[in-house]
This record gives C-alpha cells, sequence and structure tokens, in this order.
C-alpha cells in the first residue's frame, strides 16, 4: 500500500541510524512519500557528536531511504532557530513542490541529573529543542500548508513521560508534558485550515537515545545489569516487551492517513500498555 505517493514528509531529528526519526522516514518511504532527512548535523553545546545526526550519518539514513525507492532530500536544522525551521520548509518545497506532514521528533532525552544537579543551560536546552523546536517547526510547516490550501497533517512525538513524571529528567518531563499543551492549542487554531495536530506518546524505546537511559536508570534503580532492567521494562508491560520503532511508525502513519482526517488534538499513547491516560 502506498497511501502516501506524491506526498512529502519533514521530520526533524531524524538523522541518527536506528532513531526513532528514521524509523518514522522508513515507514513513510516504503509507502510512497518523498522523505525529508533533518538533524543539526555539526556539534553544540550539550549536543555532542554522539547525540546528533551529523551530516555523515544523515547521508547515510538517506542512502538506505533510497534504497526503499524513496526521493530523499537531507536538509540541516537547528531546531531551536525559527529563522532555520523556516529555511527547512523553503528548501523542502522548493526540492518537491509540497509540505504534507510534518513530524516534531527533534529530541534532547539524554541529560539526566537529579534536580538540584541541573543547570540553568541544561534546563535551556532541553526546552529550546524539545519544546521550542516544536513551536517553531510547527509555525512555519503550518504557514506553508495554510498558504498551499490542502491542509496538513503535524504530528508531535512527544513520550510517556508528557503523561508521567520521570525522577532526574525534571527538563525532559517539563517538555514533553509542555508539548501536549501546544499539541492541543495548535489543533484548535489550525483546524479551520483541514491541518490535524496530534501527538505520539510512546514508553520506553530502546534507540540510541534508550540505550543511555538504560545505562543512567539501571544503576539509578540498583538493578545488577543493563540486561536485569530492562527485563523487568518488560514485566511491568502488558504486552511484555519495550516499544520498537516501528510502533512509533506505525501510530503517525495512521495519524498522517486518510483515515485519521477527524481526529486533531489528541496525544496517543503508544506504550503496550503501560501507560493508559
Amino acid at each position: 500500500m502506498r497511501r502516501f505517493q506524491g506526498k512529502t514528509i519533514v521530520v526533524t531529528g531524524s538523522g541518527r541510524d536506528k532513531g526513532l526519526g528514521q524509523a518514522i522516514l522508513q515507514r513513510f518511504a516504503d509507502e510512497g512519500a518523498n522523505c525529508v532527512v533533518s538533524d543539526l548535523g555539526k556539534p553544540a553545546e550539550h549536543m555532542g557528536a554522539s547525540d546528533i545526526g551529523t551530516t555523515d550519518e544523515m547521508e547515510a539514513v538517506a542512502a538506505e531511504l533510497r534504497q526503499r525507492g524513496a526521493k530523499v532530500a537531507v536538509i540541516p536544522c537547528d531546531v531551536r532557530s525559527e529563522e532555520s525551521c523556516e529555511a527547512l520548509v523553503a528548501r523542502t518545497i522548493e526540492a518537491f513542490g509540497s509540505l504534507d506532514i510534518w513530524v516534531n521528533n527533534a529530541g534532547i532525552g539524554y541529560i539526566m541529573k537529579p534536580l538540584l544537579e541541573t543547570t540553568s543551560s541544561e534546563w535551556e536546552a532541553v526546552i529550546g529543542v524539545n519544546l521550542s523546536g516544536a513551536f517553531y517547526g510547527t509555525k512555519a510547516a503550518a504557514k506553508a500548508m495554510i498558504a498551499a490550501g490542502k491542509g496538513g497533517r503535524i504530528i508531535n512525538i512527544a513520550s510517556q513521560a508528557a503523561k508521567s513524571g520521570f525522577p532526574h529528567m525534571a527538563p525532559y518531563t517539563s517538555s514533553k508534558h509542555g508539548m501536549v499543551g501546544l499539541t492541543r492549542s495548535n489543533a484548535i487554531e489550525l483546524g479551520q485550515y483541514g491541518i490535524t495536530v496530534n501527538a505520539v506518546c510512546p514508553n520506553h524505546v530502546t534507540t540510541g537515545l534508550g540505550a543511555k537511559q538504560n545505562e543512567y536508570f539501571s544503576k539509578l534503580l540498583g538493578f545488577d545489569s543493563v540486561e536485569a532492567y530492562i527485563e523487568n521494562l518488560k514485566r511491568k508491560n502488558p504486552m511484555g516487551r519495550p516499544g520498537l520503532g516501528s510502533d512509533t511508525a506505525a501510530a503517525c502513519a495512521w495519524l498522517a492517513s486518510d483515515d485519521a482526517v477527524y481526529v486533531t488534538g489528541e496525544a496517543l499513547n503508544v506504550s503496550g500498555g503501560e501507560e493508559m491516560h
């Protein structure tokens, strides 16, 4: 099934191999979409080379998508900058002629510290990428979608941490709760233009970021090993496993499809029953 033939999707923070953004683009590539791989490209404060999608990594993600038959553009973007988000939109339309689906996926989830040890610059980095980045990206994408007059889909990748609190993750949890509020507010304003705005709230997914969280929380919670921590995650989950990137990608594909044309303002749990509100 190629539901998205001729449609163009942008996924921010999609330049990491085996990352959540890559999984989302793979699903849409398989269904015929033109794909834009976007990530920071080069390190910045609190964002080292192992935390971001470098230029080489973005190109590698793009090459794999092209093997799936997709048309692909690689466009760096610093989502903390409104101008950079606007440029990403402009270059996408220049490359493919339209922008139909925008996914705010860029995020920092690897700053894990007790509240009293978290610095102001760490707080600002997480809020800047996770929440301000979603604001700037949504604003730039919505302007283009309104101008085109064909509606559109905006999807925010939130988290289980958008519904529940987690220790040692005050900036991240705050940013993801804020993303749900942003989703709801924007859904009300943009519905008149045929633009839906929804959030997807995955539970733990063992991407590269997830692996760092596994290591940190296994020690924090007193597990003998990362493997023991993961086994505990499985036991707590009604479906008996952590999330997969493909689970989140499938939810995004449904929200972007014609089947979800009347669904907006929702924060959809994709957690195997681990999160139910």
